[in-house]
């Protein structure tokens, strides 16, 4: 047993200093890039007005702390952003259960997700803030319209792919599609939403930017843009 215990600590101190190298080491790579970036603007090698600095970065983030602006906007995208998961998680699950409860349903839908998962969002988002109008509601809408589509889509792959011989063994005890439903296919599928929620919130975030670039008066993608247009690209690089 002392030779077991002894090789455990051993293996936990390997594994305890190789996360401590690679958080060193992204560390390192870190700092690396701002010191080459700062001389590289101290010294001339690059414009300072077009590609800012890490001072300039800082300043422009302390600046806004202090005045309390930096965190109503970050508040605000957050905030969108987190509607828009939430949503995007809970439609597609209900969608995606409907279809799989309803084979015609889903064969005579999924030419149409196909198609609406390719519509390019940045295109779409003009169109919803012209329909629904310019407020947060729209920018929630368009965070949902980037992700719900292929969310549905994969989380639909994955139920389909669920191993049919556990599913005939509940048809032959007696089961319905409902235990189907709950004892295998959505426990054999927690893996898959939670890789897809991974993806989604970056999505989400990413629609959410767009809606904020097109109709938005706060938010982050609204300073990205006005610090576009006012050539303070220090905003753009703080963000």
């Amino acid at each position: 047993m002392s030779e077991i215990s002894l090789a455990q600590q051993n293996f936990l101190l390997t594994q305890k200093k190789h996360k401590r190298t690679v958080t060193v080491s992204r560390l390192c790579i870190f700092i690396l890039f701002l010191v080459i970036w700062e001389s590289a603007a101290q010294f001339g090698f690059i414009d300072s007005f077009i590609f800012s600095s890490p001072s300039k970065v800082f300043l422009c983030a302390y600046g806004m702390i202090q005045d309390h602006t930096l965190f109503i906007h970050i508040g605000i995208t957050l905030f969108e952003t987190i509607a828009s998961f939430l949503l995007v998680t809970f439609f597609a699950l209900i969608i995606t259960i409907l279809l799989w409860l309803n084979k015609r349903l889903s064969e005579t839908l999924e030419p149409y997700l196909v198609i609406l998962n390719s519509l390019p969002k940045s295109a779409l988002a003009p169109l919803l803030i012209v329909w629904l109008g310019a407020t947060y509601k729209t920018i929630i809408i368009t965070g949902i319209s980037v992700a719900i589509f292929g969310s549905i889509l994969s989380l639909y792959t994955s139920f389909q792919s669920v191993d049919p011989e556990k599913i005939k063994l509940i048809y032959t005890i007696g089961g319905k599609k409902y235990h189907v439903l709950t004892k295998v296919v959505l426990p054999s599928n927690i893996p898959s939403l939670f890789s897809l929620m991974k993806v989604n919130i970056g999505l989400c975030l990413v629609g959410v930017i767009i809606g904020e670039f097109i109709a938005s008066r706060q938010g982050l993608g609204y300073l990205i843009i006005y610090g576009s247009q006012v050539f303070k690209l220090f905003y753009i690089l703080l963000l």
